[in-house]
């Protein structure tokens, strides 16, 4: 008996590669068959008064308008997020260009205290300043951790 390498991996590869090509195009296979011989492409026909056709109602083959019916959103849909995505972008173009111009009538003016200032209340800052005392008198100067 000749020793050789073992073709196990390949045998089981082949064996695995055939059944999950089966599984898959079996199915699929009956499916394509079916749609094609018994219900076959659209007919167009006229529009009945006052209906407004669905956006898959478009395709002519049954397996396209179910993929554009469920898998797939509605191009008005799309339209609508992308028209949305455009207005919050000019919303934040908008905004940065005030911002620059604030900066610019900051710079221009000589202001310190920037847009975003808020003065202190001083009754918070005497309670704070209070606290501070108190912590230090009772603990003193050399206090060490």
């Amino acid at each position: 008996m000749a020793l050789q390498p073992s073709r196990w991996q390949w045998h089981k590869f082949k064996d695995m590669f055939h059944y999950y090509i089966m599984v898959g195009l079996i199915p699929v296979s009956a499916i394509i068959f079916y749609t094609n011989v018994f219900i076959g492409p659209a007919q167009l026909e006229p529009i009945p008064e006052g209906y407004i056709p669905k956006h898959w109602e478009y395709h002519r083959h049954p397996i396209t308008r179910f993929i554009a019916r469920y898998i797939h959103t509605n191009p008005q849909q799309e339209y609508e997020k992308f028209m949305h995505f455009l207005d919050e972008e000019h919303q934040k173009m908008k905004l940065r260009a005030l911002e620059k111009e604030i900066l610019k009538k900051m710079a221009e003016r000589q202001d310190y205290q920037a847009y975003y200032y808020r003065p202190m209340v001083n009754k918070y800052l005497r309670i704070n300043k209070k606290v501070g005392d108190e912590l230090y008198n009772r603990v003193g100067d050399d206090y060490e951790e």
